[in-house]
């Protein structure tokens, strides 16, 4: 029902009309709420009456505050709701670092404002400024969340990210002629050097830390996370249940959280000699646990296979300045962290001659391109090496057959 009254006005014919429509009642107080609009006929004022109306039925207010939101604003509001959902704190604080990246560029920029032209410049620019395109992915997946909220919540009515191109760099001759899969694992001569470096030069515990990385496929962080509850001596057999997460590299604020994915919770056994090696350094940690929790009146007594003089776990940081350490002792050159020995676990598998199911499985689905790559690669090699050692062998043989050709 439209209700209309005249109102005195500047005009030309000294008044305009007001049209009063009812609109949907307040969620929140419950009150009747009235619309009400101007025009010099009573047509124009229903019809400006009734297009507000509209408004308010899809967009649940007048469009002035919805409208007028900062981009900022509204993704510090979905993060908060994101951030209650089924996702680790690492996933969030990794969607933060993305948002941090778009609000440089649109912070203040109100959200129902933003073209597609406007959010592409953004990614090109990301790529030009020489941002990795895991990276770019990342801040476009963000970006694609943050607009569905904002449909959602009926603050715009599409998504700038629709049809939006992420830069792809071509690679040079140069480039692809220099990449080698070999530089994604330590070759069986490099982990022989590393480990004896280890051995030779390495810091308490740090034969320990090394020989399991590189017999197990274990994420850095899920052997910083590991406990002595974790390890079945008698079944040769060891249990990842969750990985250690520290953003600030904090000793004593550390948290332990699920694993990287569903498929990273998982058993497998164990080389012998690595369990023995194992429980010798056990049996030393019992031993100095006991001094330790008279020297630290805050010892953190959680059992963890390796820690610090006080108990705490050591941190992903520690274990790559170790690596960083022993390789200074090496002739390897390549550029190394601790997940090289991940991938050089899937070699050595790959050359034993486990199936790549299994290998899978035992790394607790790792990247399938890269394990894919690494299996294929060896593999190949080794069936190169075959022909090889068949015409050393065999050599006699077929040379009496070239001799015949000829």
């Amino acid at each position: 029902m439209a209700y209309f009254t005249k109102v005195s006005a500047n005009n030309k014919q000294g008044y305009k009309w007001v049209c009063v429509i009812d609109g949907p009642t307040d969620p929140a107080t419950g009150k009747r709420n009235q619309i009400s609009r101007r025009g010099d006929t009573k047509k124009d004022a229903e019809k400006r009456a009734q297009e507000a109306l509209e408004k308010v039925l899809e967009f649940g207010s007048e469009g002035t505050v919805l409208k007028n939101q900062p981009f900022d604003k509204l993704s510090a509001e979905w993060l908060e709701t994101y951030a209650k959902g089924k996702v680790k704190k690492s996933t969030v604080r990794v969607r933060e670092k993305e948002i941090n990246i778009l609000n440089r560029y649109i912070a203040k920029t109100y959200v129902d404002k933003i073209i597609h032209k406007s959010y592409q410049k953004i990614l090109n620019d990301l790529d030009n400024q020489g941002y990795a395109r895991t990276t770019i992915e990342g801040v476009h997946t963000t970006a694609n969340m943050i607009f569905k909220y904002s449909i959602k919540n009926k603050v715009r009515k599409d998504n700038p990210c629709t049809g939006a191109v992420i830069p792809v760099k071509m690679l040079t001759v140069e480039e692809i002629e220099n990449i080698t899969i070999e530089e994604k694992y330590l070759e069986r001569i490099e982990l022989k050097e590393f480990l004896a470096a280890a051995r030779e030069h390495g810091l308490p515990q740090d034969t320990e830390i090394f020989y399991l990385l590189a017999f197990s496929g274990m994420r850095s962080g899920e052997l910083c996370a590991l406990k002595w509850s974790d390890i079945n001596f008698e079944a040769n057999e060891i249990r990842v249940t969750k990985t250690l997460y520290n953003p600030q590299n904090n000793m004593k604020e550390y948290e332990l959280t699920p694993p990287k994915t569903s498929g990273s919770i998982r058993n497998f056994n164990i080389d012998e000699s690595v369990l023995n090696l194992l429980k010798a350094h056990q049996k030393k940690q019992a031993k100095f646990n006991m001094k330790h929790r008279q020297d630290f009146k805050d010892f953190h007594d959680k059992h963890f296979v390796f820690c610090r003089d006080n108990g705490y776990p050591y941190i992903q940081k520690s274990i790559l300045n170790r690596m960083e350490r022993i390789l200074k002792k090496t002739k390897i050159t390549k550029k190394a962290t601790p997940h090289i020995f991940r991938h050089t676990h899937i070699s050595m598998l790959s050359e034993a001659e486990v199936d790549l199911k299994t290998i899978m499985r035992r790394v607790g689905h790792d990247d399938p391109e890269t394990t894919m790559k690494i299996y294929t690669h060896v593999t190949e090699k080794m069936r190169k090496d075959a022909d090889e050692k068949i015409k050393i062998h065999f050599g006699d043989i077929l040379g009496a057959l070239r001799l015949q050709e000829m």
